[in-house]
């Protein structure tokens, strides 16, 4: 058998983080970091901005879901949770117009517990108070691996804001089949060493449609099931910023070469959101083209990333 290391909980995180606004902050908004937390709230979280303004405060991270215009704010406190950063986390809350609220603290206080359950127990389902420990471990002389520890989070986070049983039963069935073709993609997908390197896997649900970050709640990419005309698309989806979509548009030829594919541009005159998309048609209801239907789409995306983040890392600051 091998030999099993001892798992050791550092008890000063500030060993690691000396200073929240200067180390433990800006450690946490990195893509990598946030994936941690993502990972253990259940939400995707894409960070727009750290010490966000609102008013003659900051929020020390403001960013949204992923692939959604629900806004999330998070606080940090490296000490024992206190009154003075509940009520800071209300004020940012409601001046951000947040749906997730997160408070990451060394200790949670069992008074701070109960207030962040009696919270989602008096909200709707749209708001979700997350209250998380942070902590540190190492085994033997290794470095110290961060955790996340959820003490308190909402009893049923709705990501599109509609409860199943809202659904008829032909849109059950719709979100069932749907489902189902989302998880068989993740299995194939989380195969692909390559595809993993590249975009973090989504959780499968009902919906025609999986996002995947691409390092700015600005834009991402997304695949989708159109199954009424029999089509996967894979798009690379703006917002809000036609200024962007024109200056790729600008970009046409370096992209389309880059990638070796062809696009669809689609400006949507009348709406804020812009996208660019390649399509494929295929038969859902067959499960013997599945497999190269889903080589398809990661093959597809391995291509489109990196061209397209070539390109914008060529943005003018006025356009980003």
């Amino acid at each position: 058998m091998k030999k099993l290391g001892k798992l050791n909980e550092i008890g000063d995180i500030r060993q690691i983080w000396p200073n929240e606004a200067t180390d433990f902050t800006p450690w946490l908004s990195k893509e990598e970091n946030i994936a941690i937390l993502a990972e253990e709230i259940g939400i995707d979280i894409t960070v727009s901005e750290t010490e966000s303004a609102i008013g003659d405060f900051n929020v020390d991270i403001f960013g949204t879901e992923t692939g959604t215009d629900r806004k999330v704010i998070i606080e940090n406190q490296l000490e024992e949770s206190d009154h003075d950063h509940l009520g800071k986390l209300l004020t940012y809350a409601a001046g951000k117009n947040a749906s997730a609220i997160v408070w990451i603290v060394r200790k949670a206080r069992d008074e701070h517990r109960a207030a962040i359950q009696w919270l989602n127990n008096h909200t709707d389902e749209t708001i979700g108070f997350f209250l998380c420990e942070i902590k540190a471990f190492t085994i033997g002389d290794s470095c110290p691996a961060p955790k996340f520890e959820v003490v308190e989070a909402p009893n049923d986070w709705i990501r599109d804001n509609r409860a199943g049983s809202d659904f008829s039963e032909a849109e059950k069935a719709r979100r069932d089949r749907r489902k189902e073709y989302w998880e068989q993609f993740n299995e194939y997908a989380g195969a692909d060493t390559e595809f993993k390197k590249v975009f973090k896997l989504r959780k499968a649900n009902g919906d025609h449609w999986m996002d995947f970050a691409m390092g700015s709640s600005k834009y991402h990419m997304s695949v989708c099931q159109i199954r009424k005309d029999g089509k996967l698309v894979v798009k690379f989806y703006i917002s809000d910023n036609k200024a962007l979509y024109s200056f790729l548009v600008s970009r046409k030829t370096q992209l389309e070469q880059d990638s070796g594919l062809s696009f669809e541009w689609h400006e949507l005159p009348g709406k804020k959101a812009s996208e660019i998309t390649i399509e494929r048609n295929v038969d859902f209801d067959n499960p013997l083209t599945r497999q190269s239907d889903f080589k398809w789409i990661t093959d597809t995306m391995l291509k489109m990333a990196p061209a397209f983040k070539k390109c914008l890392a060529e943005i003018p600051k006025e356009t980003a």
